[in-house]
């Protein structure tokens, strides 16, 4: 928790300053009605008293009460400005982190925990800040203010509040002990409920053709119930509370009373003494009348003071578990590093140099001592068994991870060495699911950064080249029609041609396509990837493919088996020497069309 306060801006460091003088002030303000009010009592208790000297009391009251209202106004507002500001700055920081993550360190939190730590979590902390600033400064200082001024008035009225203030202690102890393991686990069921959520919604389609909504319905249920069960339990603790402390407030006030009126009847006006004997008694039952009052006003304020510590302290255990949760990821080690390297003498060229990978806390490498060359304008394809490494050969270039061993050179250089946005403006990555978002299609083909602006003339060009012209034109508004939440108002074969659009428009030294054709019919991806020859040339290709015909006429095809190479050459080559290549074509046509189309 206090790493996480650290990060809080100098200037509402100053306003939690301001806001704990502030408190200060309350409570002196707060702690001085009782004393006014102890006044009044002994001047109505007085015979002579002149109506003024009640005015007088009364107006201290009235200015004391609204000094107090004043201030507590204003540290509420401060509280809520330095609770807003520090959440919106964690906010932002959590965002630019999991941007910032690789996907090796992506994959240890879920997609639905991360939105949970962004939203849930940080509402927990603000929410802590908040009443932190206001009750958790006001409760210990008025608790002590109030006993330092109680203390040694009178050891009876002194014994009932300790007994008061024993019972709260115990009644909090116990109440922790039990609500805390059950804190713990809220938001972790939030994830469960998020992460069922999310799956039905992103899988609607599946759901429904296996007829398996009752199932989804039956498993959110699951979670939801764990989650209010769990909720309903913290809840109902909260409301034992509330009995408690109202029992402990009238009891108290009651044994004050009681203990006072024995202390008042214990002081003896003597009948037959003096005039002068008679009114010091008197006095001295007045005076004692107001003691009391005061103490049942400072004894509430000491169980009030308990009241709202336990109301924090009930927070607080839940906070604390959503600051661990965002310490989690604002801790965790980035293992690609950002490079410095701005500029390099080569131009599109790839070399993998006895490169192996292996990913975190696998048993094994996936890539083994892979070794090989794209020159600028070649294309090189990579064709192999499911699970033998090919989109990890794609993702090591993208620098989605750093190679464990080996070097992946670009342009001559390891691309460990550059700075993102150099090497991301050299390579365009396509990778297996095509991601759109909520935009229109001008809005995503034109997505982000590049070395160069991409312009409407760029996009129409783009669209062109990857076959989306057509139907983009057919659209009502074009280039301007919106494109749904993850694409979902077009086809998947639409989906890929934007995602492929949206790449050729940065006009990357390097384009690599990680099974960016599978939603094609053979024709579209013919067409495609001609296109990409005459009107891209000079652009290096690695296509990763599952279909042969995509891949035959690359200048070069890499066949990987089990993370190795098992042959590098032409279709002509392979087919001769590479018994796994050959083996995969036969799979997929037969030795004639093989021909045929040769």
């Amino acid at each position: 928790m206090l790493h996480i306060f650290r990060n809080m801006k100098v200037k509402d460091r100053w306003l939690a300053l301001v806001c704990l003088l502030l408190v200060c002030g309350q409570v002196y303000f707060d702690l001085r009605l009782p004393d006014y009010t102890a006044e009044i009592t002994v001047l109505i208790s007085s015979e002579v008293t002149e109506l003024s000297e009640y005015y007088s009391a009364g107006a201290k009251m009235l200015g004391c009460a609204l000094c107090s209202a004043i201030m507590t106004v204003i540290v509420g507002y401060f509280a809520a400005r330095i609770a807003s500001d520090f959440s919106f700055d964690i906010r932002a920081k959590l965002f630019h982190k999991v941007s910032a993550l690789g996907s090796g360190e992506i994959k240890k939190f879920s997609t639905a925990s991360l939105i949970t730590r962004t939203t849930n979590d940080i509402t927990q902390i603000q929410m802590i800040i908040a009443m932190g600033l206001q009750m958790m400064l006001r409760a210990p200082i008025m608790a002590i203010w109030a006993i330092v001024k109680i203390v040694g008035k009178s050891w009876q009225l002194s014994v009932v509040v300790a007994a008061a203030v024993a019972i709260v202690v115990v009644s909090l102890v116990v109440l922790l002990a039990v609500m805390i393991p059950k804190f713990r686990i809220v938001q972790k069921q939030i994830d469960d409920v998020n992460r069922i959520t999310q799956e039905n919604l992103s899988g609607i389609r599946v759901v429904r053709a296996f007829n398996a909504e009752k199932y989804q319905e039956d498993k959110f249920d699951g979670a939801n119930t764990s989650l209010m069960k769990t909720q309903l339990f913290t809840g109902r603790g909260m409301a034992f509370l509330s009995p408690i402390m109202m029992f402990v407030q009238s009891a108290v006030s009651v044994a004050i009373y009681y203990v006072g009126a024995r202390l008042i009847n214990e002081i003896n006006v003597p009948l037959n003494g003096t005039v002068s004997e008679m009114m010091l008694a008197v006095s001295d039952r007045a005076t004692m009348l107001g003691e009391v009052v005061s103490f049942s006003s400072y004894a509430l304020y000491v169980i009030m003071s308990f009241v709202m510590l336990l109301m924090i302290f009930m927070m607080l255990p839940r906070a604390q578990v959503s600051a661990n949760r965002i310490n989690e990821v604002l801790d965790c080690d980035i293992a690609v590093q950002e490079g410095k390297e701005t500029t390099s003498k080569e131009t599109g060229t790839v070399e993998f140099k006895d490169v192996s990978f292996r990913y975190p806390d696998a048993s094994e490498d996936c890539l083994k001592h892979i070794s090989f060359q794209a020159k600028k304008g070649e294309t090189v394809a990579f064709i192999g068994a499911t699970g033998s490494g090919k989109s990890t050969l794609g993702a090591l270039v993208a620098r989605l991870y750093d190679a464990t061993s080996g070097k992946v050179l670009v342009d001559g250089k390891d691309v460990s060495g550059y700075s993102f946005e150099t090497l991301y403006n050299k390579i365009g990555y396509i990778p297996q699911k095509a991601t759109l978002f909520a935009d229109t299609v001008e809005g995503n083909v034109s997505f982000g950064k590049s070395a160069q602006k991409v312009t409407t003339d760029d996009v129409e060009k783009a669209l062109d080249i990857a076959q989306a012209s057509d139907f983009v034109h057919a659209m009502d508004d074009g280039l301007q029609s919106p494109i749904s939440q993850s694409g979902s108002n077009v086809s998947g074969g639409q989906k890929q041609r934007l995602a492929i659009a949206r790449t050729i428009a940065r006009k990357p030294e390097i384009l690599i396509f990680d099974d960016s054709f599978s939603a094609l019919d053979y024709k579209t991806d013919r067409i495609l990837r001609q296109r990409i020859k005459t009107d891209l040339k000079g652009t290096t290709c690695l296509i990763v493919a599952q279909r042969i015909g995509t891949i035959r006429h690359a200048d070069r095809i890499v066949v990987l088996d089990n993370g190795a190479v098992a042959g590098i050459g032409t279709h002509e080559e392979l087919m001769k020497n590479c018994e796994v290549y050959k083996q995969i074509a036969l799979s997929q046509l037969s030795a004639d069309e093989l021909a045929a189309n040769a």
